[in-house]
C-alpha cells in the first residue's frame, strides 16, 4: 500500500506529496521536510484518495483538526539535519 502526504493550502485547496520510495527518509521526515513551517498534514494510504481528485482537486476536503504532525519547511529541516 503506498502512502501520500496531504496538507491545506493558504486558498482552501489541499496540497499532496507524494514520496518518492528510494529517497532514503521515512514518510514522517519526508512529511516534516516537504510541509511548510508550522503547516498540519496527515498521511493517508492511496487507497483513500478520491478518485475525481485531479478534476475536483479544489472540492475535496479533510480534516486537518487531529493532524499526523506539523511541516518544518526545507530549511528548518536543512538546518537541522546540519546540526546532527
Amino acid at each position: 500500500m503506498t502512502q501520500r502526504i496531504i496538507y491545506p493550502q493558504e486558498h482552501g485547496s489541499i496540497a499532496m506529496i507524494i514520496p518518492a520510495a528510494e529517497c532514503g527518509l521515512s514518510i514522517e521526515e519526508i512529511a516534516r521536510k516537504d510541509v511548510p513551517a508550522d503547516t498540519p498534514y496527515l498521511i493517508i494510504d492511496d487507497s483513500d484518495i478520491p478518485d475525481e481528485h485531479n478534476d475536483y482537486f479544489n472540492a475535496w476536503e479533510a480534516d486537518f483538526s487531529n493532524p499526523h504532525g506539523y511541516g518544518i519547511g526545507h530549511e528548518a529541516w536543512f538546518k537541522e539535519q546540519e546540526s546532527k
